[in-house]
């Protein structure tokens, strides 16, 4: 059974994305989330966050995101709660996010990277596993608390306070 994984781009990454599904067709079935056409007035927000919510509802384990710098897809897909969105245009960084930071969203620039070197990344993203280990689990813990709206005692003098809990 083929991996299923999201992918989604703007017409800054419209062209790597369509390359990327043709290479990996075999290996991957992918949930295509747009841009179905290239259209150069889209926004990547819109595409990172169809991404991320397919990740966050647990349609598809990760997802693949793509714009012109890999920066803003990697902004918007980490403002959905449960995404973990790295910008990797690397194949270390793509495989240790999710080793260690149980990456779930995996942004990259199309005019930063050519497709070999995508192709490598891609690959590299979805071999990986999360190691499960006491100090990444500890870490993703802290992750998920701010993500909750929580403050680590560290970070605030008082105790870590709900903020729905600090509403008027």
């Amino acid at each position: 059974m083929k991996l299923r994984i999201a992918i989604a781009a703007d017409h800054g990454g419209f062209d790597l994305k369509q390359e990327l599904v043709r290479r990996l067709a075999d290996a991957v079935d992918f949930l295509d989330l747009g841009a179905d056409s290239y259209d150069s007035s889209d926004d990547y927000p819109d595409f990172a966050i169809a991404a991320a919510r397919a990740v966050s509802s647990g349609d598809v384990q990760r997802t693949v995101v793509i714009c012109g710098s890999g920066v803003g897809a990697s902004i918007a897909c980490n403002k959905v709660p449960g995404v973990r969105a790295g910008l990797c245009h690397d194949t270390y960084s793509a495989h240790q996010g999710v080793e260690h930071d149980d990456m779930n969203a995996l942004c990259m620039g199309a005019r930063v990277i050519g497709i070999e070197l995508a192709t490598e990344i891609v690959a590299a993203f979805l071999m990986a596993r999360f190691s499960g280990e006491e100090r990444h689990l500890r870490r993703i813990d802290k992750i998920m608390a701010i993500e909750q709206g929580w403050a680590t005692k560290e970070e605030n003098e008082e105790e870590p306070a709900d903020i729905d809990d600090n509403a008027d």
